[in-house]
């Protein structure tokens, strides 16, 4: 690597030029490998990519992050998809939810009336099988004159 003139000696300034040529290069042999992953037909990932590139995925995804979020974007998930995709879901379970609780109190509703309706029944099975056990005389309601 080259220095400036301005550093001092024994030191390389990281944004030398063959630096810039290295990450260039670098990017464009990632660039490749994608191509081959997508050709060969494998599945797309960075680690597939990184493997391919014969690079660590790290690399990628703390050097090269445009990259990486072109690998995510082609494999469908990137960051603002799956961001979307997640409150589209909730949004759904939201729904769901408040569908069922409608249901819920609808049906608490109903076992409330059947609750009272039964008890009526009750009293009344009571009333006839005293009434037809001869034990009870049943009144009939007077009717006003």
């Amino acid at each position: 690597m080259s220095a400036h003139k301005d550093s001092k000696p024994g030191k390389t300034q990281i944004g030398s030029a063959s630096h810039r040529r290295d990450r260039k290069s670098t990017l464009e042999n990632l660039e490749r490998a994608l191509l081959r992953v997508q050709e060969q037909g494998k599945k797309l990932s960075i680690l597939a990519v990184a493997n391919e590139a014969g690079v660590s995925n790290g690399l990628i995804h703390n050097t090269y992050p445009d990259f990486a979020g072109k690998v995510r974007t082609q494999m469908g998930r990137g960051i603002r998809q799956k961001l979307d995709a997640k409150f589209a879901e909730l949004d759904d379970v939201r729904a769901s939810l408040k569908a069922m609780r409608a249901e819920r109190d609808t049906a608490l509703a109903d076992v409330k009336t059947l609750a009272s309706i039964n008890e009526t029944l009750r009293q009344e099975v009571t009333t006839l099988r005293a009434a037809t056990s001869g034990k009870v005389t049943v009144l009939t309601p007077r009717t006003s004159f």
